[in-house]
């Protein structure tokens, strides 16, 4: 997540909220004419691009993402790319790589640097754990710093930049697991599972005849870039700020405020970038929704995809069938709102 340039006053912060205020809505109402239901994972993905971050999608092939990803980069007016990501697949392949090519006007040969499909706004990294790690690094540069280097070149990314990676939560052979040190770079990871009955009776109805409709952009660049901005102006009360403290602290098996059950089944717990991550989404949620407060009522919305991936879990964990979803409901129940 990219931090912004305070150059709001409070009266400014409350009319651009104000203005703001069914963006949101107007988004998933218009993704909604192509994307049957899906709202949590739709709300999840708009937090975090809003708030600068990068997604992991879990889910298995057939549920739409590519489409999903696409229509939302159409609604925002963002350029789109995609990389599959396969055990063959170069890190030039995704940065890109100078080439040698002769100039017309002299006769002689030169370098010149190729942009890879990372220089977009939206980039879906499709099965990036089927890539080796490698590959995989060559996007961190890019995640986290929003540049890309070449030899002694340094190449600014599109702003805004966004990486919205999927994985395959089921099948695992041919696979290169992501690292903690890497999967702590993005934001969340949603979980997306399948439709409901009557989605699913929509879905084969509405995808079985003619093409799909192309969507009308509901806001530009600019707007988008100056939602971010206001985002992290959003004020934040210190009783909410002590409540995410005090449940990150409560993952780390090490911690003193850690209950029992975390140091039975926990390895290692949330780094700070979770706190900066649920921050940034209650605040984004908040502008998106036309609210100028903050509640704990939206950390506990945001606390699943924003810490499931950044706690690891030990053999006692898995061997009863717990996953950190459990663990982080259970932890919900341990540590009160107020101190």
């Amino acid at each position: 997540m990219t931090n912004q340039k305070n150059d709001f006053d409070d009266a400014s912060i409350l009319e651009q909220i104000n203005s703001f205020g069914k963006l949101r809505e107007r988004l998933m109402t218009e993704i909604g004419r192509v994307v049957v239901g899906r709202e949590e994972v739709l709300e999840e993905l708009l937090v975090a691009i809003f708030a600068g971050g990068h997604c992991v999608l879990l889910a298995v092939p057939g549920l739409a993402k590519t489409l999903m990803v696409r229509k939302l980069a159409e609604t925002l007016s963002l350029d789109f790319q995609r990389i599959q990501f396969t055990p063959d697949l170069m890190p030039t392949d995704i940065t890109g790589a100078h080439i040698l090519e002769e100039d017309p006007a002299t006769g002689g040969r030169c370098f010149r640097y190729q942009k890879g499909p990372v220089f977009t706004h939206i980039l879906l990294a499709d099965e990036i754990n089927r890539t080796p790690p490698k590959t995989q690094a060559a996007l961190l540069e890019a995640m986290q710093e929003e540049q890309v280097t070449a030899g002694r070149e340094i190449y600014r990314l599109p702003d805004p930049f966004a990486v919205l990676a999927t994985q395959n939560p089921v099948e695992h052979e041919g696979t290169y697991v992501l690292p903690e040190a890497q999967l702590d770079r993005f934001m969340f990871m949603v979980k997306m599972g399948y439709s409901s009955k009557a989605e699913e009776h929509r879905i084969l109805t509405t995808t079985t005849r003619g093409t799909v409709p192309a969507l009308r952009p509901i806001v530009d660049r600019e707007t988008v870039l100056r939602v971010r901005s206001l985002i992290w102006n959003v004020p934040v009360s210190d009783h909410v700020v002590d409540y995410v403290t005090r449940l990150m602290r409560a993952t780390r098996p090490e911690d003193g405020s850690a209950p029992d059950f975390i140091e039975k089944y926990v390895t290692m717990g949330c780094s700070p970038r979770a706190g900066q991550a649920m921050l940034g989404a209650v605040k984004a949620n908040a502008v998106l929704t036309g609210r100028t407060d903050v509640a704990c009522e939206d950390v506990r919305r945001f606390i699943l995809p924003a810490m499931r991936h950044r706690i690891l879990l030990n053999f006692a964990a898995t061997s009863e069938g717990l996953d950190t979803d459990a663990i982080i409901r259970e932890l919900l129940d341990a540590v009160p709102e107020v101190d």
